[in-house]
């Protein structure tokens, strides 16, 4: 009995927050509907933070009680259906059950593992960069972690690596985080960068475009982080090769369904990283990507395959997070949270530096609360009043939420990440080891390095004091 109550003991504190806030006065100001909005987003981003009911449940949960005590009208509640990032993920699922079913992602994961294993951080290197290197191609991180979790695992028993040694639980934290943090730079990969592109969109009219995105954020984020994290595994977890790594043996060709799929990335790709001169959204290139492997006369995934391999639920929870960001900015709710931070942080017009600080520090400490997608769905509505307070360009803000879901304080932050720890046995303690150091080195010199990267791009500009 009392165990069940500690492990019910968060979903009730949301419960009881969110009904504190429904029958509290609301703020003096506030519009009709102020208090019933704010208890119904407490609701959504406490069960979302503390995992009380699977994501898409909680995304369900909310359209229902949103509809039923008509806290919003269904233009609002259901926006998320009508939002690009929705058919981003859409296409990226089915591209992921692709890669999949036809073993091309497994083929692809093999190849490099022969190229770079040998020594320990030669492997842990490899991880790695098979990681960053896949979230090119397969657009969904639970994806490339039950595809890469399994592959090494094989190669650790290949390795000479034990359950419970350092080598394997170093490879298993390896994948885990390499599948979302780089990924965090590259804009179809992850959930909250689809999040952060449908909520542009939608609250603010603007297209976030693949290559701008890249230009800004890999050499930092994605390259320098992915290497700090190697680093950091190589040292907390040492350990060395205890068996020669076999032979792989001969190599097949590739079949026709793998083949179709690499032609399919390949242009999907090519297509991403040219959209800042053809205009077309990394949404529709991704669905139609999608859209070529259900056709018959390809059938990369069939109608069986569709059923039952392309999951769901990914999908009502990106529309559920991009609905309640709606709810968010329409309710007053987030015209209040953008006075409360700002009166909190004091940002200040034309002081890039300390505004690019304080904003990458707010997004860090929501993620902690709302989880990683809650950070976009929280902050992009109220991103042009920060925008008109900080002197910043809308798109500059909107960007700056970047630093804040790519910076991992905590496993359970990111579901993908503890799917990645059980699927390969390891304690979430264990890679928490890791991503708290990673926290602060990423304080101490990617976002300074970040901040010197956008100046240099012309984004933002240097403190008077260094001029």
């Amino acid at each position: 009995m009392a165990s069940a109550l500690r492990q019910r003991a968060p979903a009730l504190l949301v419960l009881a927050a969110a009904l504190l806030v429904l029958f509290l006065p609301a703020p003096e100001g506030a519009p009709a509907g102020f208090s019933a909005a704010a208890a119904l987003t407490i609701f959504a981003i406490g069960f979302w933070a503390v995992g009380a009911l699977p994501e898409y449940l909680t995304a369900v949960c909310f359209f229902l009680l949103a509809m039923i005590f008509k806290v919003a009208p269904a233009n609002v509640v259901f926006s998320g259906f009508e939002a690009g990032a929705l058919w981003l993920v859409f296409g990226g699922l089915i591209i992921a059950a692709g890669v999949q079913r036809t073993g091309l992602g497994r083929r692809i994961a093999e190849l490099l593992v022969g190229k770079l294993a040998g020594s320990y951080p030669r492997i842990i290197t490899g991880v790695v960069l098979v990681s960053l290197a896949l979230a090119f191609l397969m657009p969904s991180t639970m994806g490339r972690v039950l595809l890469l979790v399994p592959i090494f695992l094989a190669l650790a028993d290949r390795m000479g690596f034990e359950p419970g040694s350092n080598g394997r639980t170093g490879m298993v934290v390896a994948v885990a985080l390499s599948s979302f943090l780089g990924p965090a730079a590259i804009l179809p990969a992850n959930v909250p960068n689809n999040v952060l592109a449908g909520a542009a969109e939608a609250y603010h009219g603007l297209t976030i475009t693949y290559f701008d995105y890249l230009l800004l954020h890999f050499p930092v984020l994605g390259v320098l982080k992915s290497a700090l994290l190697v680093w950091l595994i190589c040292r907390i977890f040492p350990d060395r090769v205890h068996a020669e790594l076999p032979p792989l043996g001969e190599r097949t060709k590739l079949s026709g369904e793998e083949r179709n799929l690499a032609i399919i990335l390949g242009l999907a790709l090519a297509f991403f990283v040219t959209d800042t001169l053809h205009g077309i959204s990394p949404a529709w290139i991704s669905l139609a990507a999608g859209v070529a492997c259900l056709l018959p006369m390809i059938a990369i995934v069939t109608p069986q395959g569709f059923r039952t391999d392309v999951q769901m639920g990914p999908l009502f929870y990106v529309a559920g997070i991009l609905g309640l960001g709606a709810l968010v900015a329409t309710s007053g709710v987030g015209d209040f949270l953008s006075r409360l931070l700002l009166d909190a942080v004091h940002l200040e017009d034309g002081a890039d530096a300390y505004n690019f600080f304080a904003l990458s520090a707010i997004g860090m400490v929501l993620g902690m609360v709302a989880t990683m997608p809650g950070i976009p769905a929280i902050l992009s509505p109220i991103a042009g009043d920060i925008a008109a307070v900080t002197g910043m360009t809308l798109d500059q803000v909107l960007m700056l939420q970047v630093l804040g879901f790519s910076t991992l304080v905590l496993p359970y932050q990111v579901p993908p990440v503890l799917v990645a720890l059980q699927v390969g046995g390891v304690p979430v303690g264990q890679a928490a080891r890791v991503t708290l150091p990673l926290v602060a080195l990423t304080w101490v010199l990617l976002i300074p390095l970040d901040y010197l990267w956008w100046v240099a791009l012309g984004e933002l500009s240097l403190p008077s004091f260094l001029l």
